[in-house]
């Protein structure tokens, strides 16, 4: 897996990675992260250009809002344990 780019955003790191004919989104907020894979066939060809046309805010805000519901599960999780 080699990384192909790394874009910059205040609310997480998100890595581009290609790997086997697909390529791999991973962002990541803290210790939380998220992986969303795609298959170079199923571009029309453009690319890592594609992907990046892909992760527009809109989808960015949504992986952000996703992060706020995976930390708040976590947190419910982790204290049904400790009480």
């Amino acid at each position: 897996m080699r990384v192909i780019a790394e874009l910059p955003h205040p609310d997480c790191k998100i890595t581009i990675f290609s790997m086997n004919q697909k390529y791999i989104v991973k962002f990541e907020q803290g210790t939380l992260e998220q992986i969303y894979k795609l298959a170079e066939l199923d571009l029309t060809g453009g690319g890592v250009d594609e992907v990046f046309q892909i992760i527009d805010e809109a989808f960015i805000a949504t992986v952000v809002s996703r992060f706020a519901l995976m930390r708040s599960d976590f947190k419910d999780a982790y204290q049904r344990q400790q009480y």
